[in-house]
Order: structure tokens, then sequence, then C-alpha cells
């Protein structure tokens, strides 16, 4: 008899930490490596989070708190929800989590049976899937591809909703693509969503405030009000305040959704860090000043590495209009042999190929459900970013 549970089987290891900590392993084996793997900023946490923290500890905030969040992170929250998308919540409507993952997690487990299907957009964060599969769902995926910027075409939602259908996820900005949807592009998924109204949305909005060039950013309950109550809009503090150890999401969305998820985290991790819970009143409540410098820096970045690997052979590359990531299509790499004479059958060959070569680590897009691309955050040093996408054109340029 088999000891471990059948929904391992369902389930597979995360691609993003897999190569993040294979590339720290060979790190430690003294191999020169550039880590462009993980999604997380490189910039530090604000001194006055910390501050807020740290204070915190001192006045013994360390014990238990509610499941769901403490009420002063609820109702910071809730005023971030009204002041940047004019969503208003109550209390009871608001969930505060360890991370965003688990925000998607509890999500899924509270409203998925066996036979209802989950549309997911693709390219996607590796972690939708199996999360659904997990929770007994069927994922159906949408190939979205880069000539349309890799957004969901209204038409190809449509084609794929059946009376089984009961989540859509969207992810916008979207990692891995940089991908970002207007308004009217909401309102256009909208206007599908609205003749089935058995179908809610969960939106992953946790790199809201990381967009570029004036693009304006809007959630799909904003630009369809129609959908406020079969909507869960999820963000969280581990992007746009640079908190990804201090592990908090919070989501706002229908109260007897938000209360069942809560029951399926009250039997689990339970409540979220006590002191990471203070420190993000502080992060939603505070001076955002910063966040203009944060995102004229990747914006540069980001104009850097699409620059170079426009100019690499047979690599091209879309430009995002947010996150931190680009998804480069390396198609016209494949085929091709390694000076060792290996063949690059797919992304993923070409992903090994670079890190064994040059010590670039990237993730292969198999990972994200769009082949053939593959994930760099540029969310690294500009000298870094030169050097892999040198290392890259370098690796590119030898295969014939």
């Amino acid at each position: 008899m088999a000891f471990l549970s059948d929904s391992l089987t369902r389930m597979k290891p995360s691609a993003t930490m897999v190569v993040t900590q294979k590339a720290r392993d060979l790190k430690a084996e003294g191999r020169d490596i550039v880590a462009l793997s993980a999604g997380e900023p490189d910039f530090d946490t604000p001194d006055f989070v910390k501050d807020a923290a740290i204070e915190a500890i001192r006045q013994g905030k360390t014990k238990y708190t509610a499941v769901d969040g403490i009420p002063e992170l609820k109702d910071a929250v809730a005023a971030k929800f009204k002041r940047d998308s004019g969503l208003d919540y109550a209390r009871d409507q608001i969930i505060v989590a360890p991370g965003g993952k688990a925000i998607i997690f509890n999500a899924m487990m509270a409203t998925l049976n066996p036979g209802d299907e989950v549309v997911i957009p693709a390219p996607y964060w590796v972690s939708y899937p199996d999360i659904v599969t997990f929770g007994g769902g069927t994922p159906v995926i949408i190939p979205c591809k880069a000539d349309n910027s890799f957004l969901l075409d209204p038409a190809d939602l449509e084609a794929a909703i059946t009376p089984n259908t009961k989540w859509l996820i969207l992810n916008s900005p979207s990692n891995p693509s940089g991908a970002a949807y207007t308004k009217a592009d909401l309102q256009a998924l909208g206007a599908v969503l609205e003749k089935h109204p058995q179908v809610h949305v969960l939106t992953d909005d946790i790199y809201e405030y990381l967009v570029y060039e004036g693009f304006k950013f809007s959630t799909i309950a904003a630009a369809n009000p129609f959908l406020y109550d079969r909507t869960i809009t999820m963000s969280g503090a581990s992007k746009a305040f640079a908190m990804t150890g201090w592990r908090i999401g919070f989501a706002g969305g229908p109260a007897h959704i938000i209360k069942a998820m809560a029951k399926i985290q009250g039997q689990s991790t339970s409540n979220p860090c006590s002191i990471s819970q203070w420190a993000t009143v502080a992060a939603l409540n505070g001076p955002q000043d910063y966040l203009k410098e944060w995102v004229a820096s990747f914006q540069s970045r980001r104009d850097l590495v699409v620059g170079m690997l426009n100019q690499t052979k047979g690599i091209t590359c879309d430009t995002p209009k947010g996150a931190f990531y680009v998804y480069p299509d390396c198609g016209g790499c494949l085929g091709k042999k390694t000076l060792e004479g290996k063949t690059i059958e797919t992304e993923g060959d070409f992903v090994t190929g670079l890190l064994e070569a040059e010590g670039v680590a990237t993730v292969p897009g198999e990972a994200f459900g769009l082949s053939p691309h593959f994930r760099i955050s540029y969310a690294a040093s500009v000298a870094e970013l030169e050097d892999a996408c040198q290392r890259i054109q370098r690796f590119a340029g030898s295969l014939s």
C-alpha cells in the first residue's frame, strides 16, 4: 500500500523554486551564476515598515491573532482597495493570509468540487493549475499569444466557458509575461462573463503598482461593477513593498466566500504572522512615494533587457507593460546544436544549456503553459542584467 497521498500525483513542484534552488546549489559549488529565475524585488523593505515591525515586537504584539487578520490590517486593506480601485469592502469581506498563494489556495479549496472547471489564460503563474487540480477541479488552459500581447481574447474566453465553469483566474500585470489589461480590455472580458452568471473571477493583482509608461492599472470588479459579487480581488505586500519573506497576502470579495476561505485557513495555517501584519498596516497606510523611484528603475532595466534580447540571434522579446519579467521567444534557437553537439529541441533544453554553458538561471516556458518561451526576472542590478544578456547572446550565437 502506498503511504503518500494520491493528491501528490496531481501536483508538480514549483518550477521557479526548482530552478532557483539549482542556481543556489551551483553558486555554493563555486560556479559563477547569474540567477534571474526568482520573482522577488531586489530592493529592501522600506525602513518605516521595518520600524513598525520592531515597535510591534516591543509592544508585545506577538500572540495569535484572529485567523483571517487583525482588524487594523483589514481596515488598511479596505482603505487600500477604496483608494486605488474605488472598491468598497466591509471587514467581513476581507481576509489576510500568509502570502498571496494562500489566498488562491484557500479560495480554490473552499469552492471547488470534482468536475468544476477553472479557466486559466496561458502563460500563467506556475501554481494556478496545480492548486486547481489539487482542489479537485479541472484547469482549462487558454493560450494567449505574443502577437496579442499575451492577453486573453474575449472570443477565446467565450469558447472555453461551459456549464461546469466556476472560475476565471486573471493575473494583471502578469507573471510571467508582464502583460496588463486596460479598463477597456477588462470590460470586453466582462461582456462575456455577464452572459455566464455561474462564473466567478479570482483576479491576482499582486503587481498592480509596477506598471510603466503611464499605463493605468484597472481591476476587473472596478471595470465591471456587476462582477463585484462574483469577484475575489487579491493583492499583497510582497512585490510593491519588497516584503516577500514577510508572507502577507490579502483579498476582498463576497462575504460568504471570504468566510469559507477563513474556515480553510483556520484548519491549515491559522493566522498570518502577527508582526508581519502590523508591518503591513504601516506599508499600506504609510508613504508610498518611494514607489516612483522603484518603478522608474524597473522600467529602465526592462528596456535594457528587451533591447539586448532583441539583438540576440534566434530570440525575440515583447515589451511588457508591468511586473518585472520578460517572456522572450527562443523559437529561433530550436533545432540547433550546442558546442557539445546537444540538440536544442525545447525551451527546456535551451534553459538547461544556458545554465550549464553560461551560468544564467532562467525558467522554461513550459512551466507557464506557453512555449517556446522562457522567463527572465529583471529584478536585479543593471550590471548583472548586462552580464546575463551578454551571456545569453553568446550562448545563442554559439548554436549552429
